[in-house]
């Protein structure tokens, strides 16, 4: 018997502490005043952000490489990690007086309420934590690429006189950007060359074990290196959002932004038009009826403990037609609320 009623309790009664400055009304005095469970749906999410930079020869990745290049930076973020559990809490808007003055509750019964209370706390159930980037840099290519920006050139001067003659004057001039990137892809030819004769043993050196391993260690780093210019790099970090979602029995289709996913901030809150709202919805399984006579209604008992039915609801988390996650969990605010006479509790 004192299982069924930890059962009763367990699923009636979630009770907070009163705090009379928070109310018009303090409670009354001797009475016992609980609250009905309320699920709050929290969802901790996780997102990488991928920041790209453009090579500066990225335009000349077709012509000297063969390959197709990213032209422009940009900042991209993609969801990895989805979690919804359910937690429950007091429904301030559901709370409910038993008179214990009039003996109508006896000890029995507090203890059995102050085990509901311990069992459904209104107490947070984790802090949402938020984490932003930092502010957006320019990507550094410096040191990659050739070491040069000179190159030689020559130019003839003419001046004027009774006769006609000219100069030749030699002098250093700036490379263009597509003699710098024409200079990469040589090297990064020649690099491969090299580590294919090293591969094939077709070099004047011997190489052999560590000594082999590290020279095309070396000379892919190389190549990486200069590859960059062409095909650019990205930078990935990572971010981390705690979002709640607290179904309303008012609400007619069942459907809440549980949050949005921005191209410049990633995850923010619901209330941040910035983003791509991700949607919650959540459908409710049918409750079958039940029938009182007319007699049960007319002999109830006076003193009752009201408690709710949690319906059993599968809730879909959706990024436009995408479905991320799909859960099914109880939640009791769209449920059915009944009553019990205290004294069948306590038999």
């Amino acid at each position: 018997m004192k299982n069924s009623l930890k059962f009763i309790a367990t699923l009636a009664l979630a009770a907070f502490p009163l705090l009379a400055s928070a109310q018009k009304k303090a409670d009354p005095e001797g009475y016992l005043t609980y609250s009905l469970p309320s699920t709050v749906i929290s969802i901790d999410v996780e997102a990488v952000q991928e920041k790209f930079y453009a090579g500066p020869d990225a335009k000349y990745a077709e012509k000297y490489l063969g390959i197709k290049a990213r032209q422009k930076d940009e900042v991209t973020f993609q969801l990895t990690q989805v979690r919804m559990t359910p937690f429950v809490e007091a429904d301030q808007g559901r709370r409910y007086s038993l008179n214990v003055k009039k003996g109508q509750i006896d000890g029995a019964f507090l203890r059995l309420s102050a085990e509901g209370l311990i069992s459904f706390s209104d107490a947070k159930y984790g802090d949402a934590s938020s984490w932003r980037f930092p502010t957006d840099t320019q990507g550094n290519f410096s040191g990659k690429g050739v070491s040069s920006n000179l190159t030689s050139g020559s130019t003839t001067l003419y001046h004027s006189g009774k006769g006609k003659s000219s100069v030749k004057q030699d002098m250093l001039v700036g490379k263009t950007t597509e003699q710098k990137a024409a200079e990469t892809a040589e090297m990064i030819i020649r690099l491969r060359e090299q580590r294919l004769q090293i591969v094939t043993g077709d070099t004047d050196a011997t190489y052999s074990g560590e000594a082999m391993g590290a020279a095309i260690a070396e000379i892919t780093r190389l190549e990486e290196e200069y590859m960059t210019l062409f095909v650019g790099y990205s930078e990935f970090q990572t971010q981390k959002m705690q979002f709640e979602v607290v179904p309303s029995a008012d609400q007619e289709n069942q459907m809440y932004i549980a949050f949005r996913l921005s191209d410049t901030d990633g995850l923010v809150p619901a209330d941040n038009l910035s983003g791509k709202p991700v949607i919650m919805q959540i459908i409710p399984q049918e409750f079958a009826q039940t029938e009182v006579t007319a007699e049960e209604q007319k002999n109830k008992k006076e003193v009752l403990a009201y408690y709710r039915i949690p319906a059993v609801c599968t809730v879909k988390l959706m990024d436009g037609a995408n479905l991320l996650l799909q859960s099914r969990m109880p939640v009791y605010q769209l449920g059915q609320e009944s009553s019990l006479p205290v004294n069948v509790i306590l038999k």
